[in-house]
């Protein structure tokens, strides 16, 4: 691949590179597309299914997509499968409407042709794309403005510590919205369907990291938000943080890929990239593994250190960045697939879902070694998580599932509530499985959960809100979407993530409609759990995260 071509990698170019350019030999009797078909799908698989199932497609929290599969059973017996065997109408069909395990249906996303081609494509033999290292990182590295020459104070009016960095997910684009007023500051052009947007320990810079492996740096002490550097870390990419412990505030950044599977530490205030770690490895069953990819990062106040967590294999490793030529990594095995997780209320203990093992792992930062595994329902996914003392079990952390219709509250007190500690405590009854996200507030009585991937509309669309003084009671199922009074349409306006403002007393839920939909935010009073606002704007175009300045510069949750 020539130097321009890699500077210039799109998602469309590189899914030109998977479907055809670094292809492997198929089987003879493997289903077969156009070029032009092909391509297509392997761009529309990248968009919405590579998360899930991995680009060698060999599944994590989705299925593994392989065209043919052995898998050994316990007797010794082998099982063939994969998607030949599944054959051409039943995979439509899934595509289509969607499984009780989380998977949302795509009869409302994608057009019939695309369906039966992306049922075709699966089962031919995934492509392998191209590496990333230095070289092409440094080609794509720019420092827009550099750090002299950025202003020396914040130069707007507006309160920095509400605005909300919010994922405008199909046009590649992130919307800062101030918080006090509700309108949108500005809106800056980011990588593809950017996964999170996490805030220096100063407050001062934004960094949003793209599905496409793009990762931007916002200041906020501009008039109006500005990117000041830019770099391309891989072709895919889900996680990013920066340091955090005392003396290293805003030095460095590190930003975790799915492919090629591996992470790069970078200057914090510029990117440049100064150091790239590969994560290909053994997974805990003692299995080889090409595509562990970095699932989650959180950056530690106490140490100079990172939680990074390998999806595939089940590996978390504790980064030491005090010293990147001597690079010390704690390995602490978990359990499969590794996901998305938050810290307790002591920032202590990291909990982190590992979904395809219906487990939540529990890393003791203190001592750098795992303190538990607890056995949930089925494919916890708790976002950040969700942090409260419980009125009978003291403090606890909560998870929600994209598997089941619960919310999980696992003690989280081991000094003064052992016997309820790295326990499930209680599940609470949600409205519907396909949940992401659970979110409550120091200063908040009430506990919000979503099922944006459910497949029913009215469950899709609603939320599941508790009082955190009389669990008991069961949860109050408020619909979002007709709040918002948006148009009649197809598309299911899926309401995800809440996210509280900066004083905690309003909750923020994205409407995630289509891409030619009218989306909207929608803002509810915390106290009376009534409408306050909806914010409407043809350029909010499916929203999905929203990011709080300061309860994710100081991991509020």
């Amino acid at each position: 691949m020539s130097r321009l071509t890699r500077k210039k990698l799109t998602i469309s170019t590189m899914a030109l590179a998977i479907a055809g350019v670094f292809n492997v030999a198929a089987a003879a009797d493997a289903p077969s597309l156009s070029a032009e078909a092909k391509a297509a799908s392997a761009k529309l698989y990248f968009e919405r299914c590579a998360g899930c199932h991995g680009i060698l497609r060999k599944g994590a929290t989705g299925k593994n997509l392989e065209p043919v599969t052995s898998t050994k059973k316990p007797d010794g017996t082998v099982v063939e499968g994969g998607t030949v065997k599944l054959g051409q109408a039943r995979l439509e069909k899934i595509i289509a409407y969607g499984t009780e395990g989380g998977m949302v249906n795509f009869d409302d996303i994608l057009t019939k042709q695309e369906i039966s081609d992306m049922a075709t494509y699966i089962q031919m033999t995934p492509d392998v794309p191209p590496e990333w290292g230095m070289k092409e990182m440094m080609d794509s590295w720019k420092l827009i403005i550099k750090p002299e020459d950025r202003p020396k104070k914040p130069m707007s009016k507006v309160n920095l510590k509400n605005v909300f960095s919010v994922t405008l997910r199909d046009t590649g684009e992130v919307a800062l919205i101030d918080g006090d007023t509700k309108q949108i500051w500005g809106i800056v052009k980011t990588g593809y369907a950017v996964h999170i947007s996490r805030v220096s320990a100063s407050g001062r810079y934004v960094y949003v990291i793209g599905r496409d492996g793009k990762l931007d740096l916002i200041d906020l002490w501009f008039e109006k938000p500005t990117i000041v550097a830019t770099i391309k870390v891989g072709i895919e990419a889900r996680s990013v943080d920066t340091s955090k412990f005392k003396g290293y505030e805003d030095k460095y950044a590190i930003a975790g890929t799915y492919w090629p599977p591996q992470y790069v530490i970078t200057e914090g205030d510029t990117l440049k990239p100064l150091k790239i770690v590969s994560t290909r490895g053994m997974t805990v069953d003692g299995e080889y593994h090409p595509e562990p990819r970095v699932a989650s990062i959180v950056a530690s106040p106490h140490k100079p250190e990172w939680v990074v967590n390998l999806k595939e294999t089940g590996m978390i490793r504790l980064v030491d960045y005090s010293d990147l030529k001597n690079l010390k990594e704690t390995t602490i095995e978990s359990a499969k697939f590794l996901h998305d997780g938050g810290w307790d209320s002591t920032k202590r203990y990291f909990l982190v879902a590992a979904n395809a093992s219906n487990k939540v792992a529990v890393v003791d930062t203190k001592t750098g070694k795992l303190a538990a595994l607890v056995d949930t329902k089925a494919l916890p996914h708790p976002g950040r998580g969700a942090n409260f003392v419980h009125p009978k079990f003291g403090p606890v952390w909560a998870t929600s599932h994209l598997g089941a219709d619960v919310i999980s509250l696992i003690g989280t007190d081991p000094a003064k509530h052992p016997k309820e500690a790295w326990q499930v405590v209680q599940e609470l009854k949600i409205h519907g499985s396909g949940s992401l996200f659970v979110k409550t507030h120091p200063k908040s009585h009430n506990l919000w959960a979503d099922a944006p991937l459910n497949p029913e509309r009215e469950l899709a669309e609603s939320v599941s809100v508790y009082d955190l003084r009389n669990l008991d009671k069961g949860p109050e199922i408020i619909n979002i979407a007709k709040l918002a009074g948006l148009p009649e349409s197809k598309a299911i306006k899926r309401v995800v993530h809440a996210e509280y403002n900066a004083t905690g007393d309003e909750v923020w839920f994205s409407l995630w409609a289509g891409k030619t939909e009218p989306s909207a935010i929608v803002v509810m009073d915390d106290k009376t759990r009534k409408l306050k606002a909806v914010i409407k704007d043809p350029r909010l175009i499916t929203p999905t995260g929203k990011f709080n300045i300061l309860n994710t510069q100081h991991d509020i949750y």
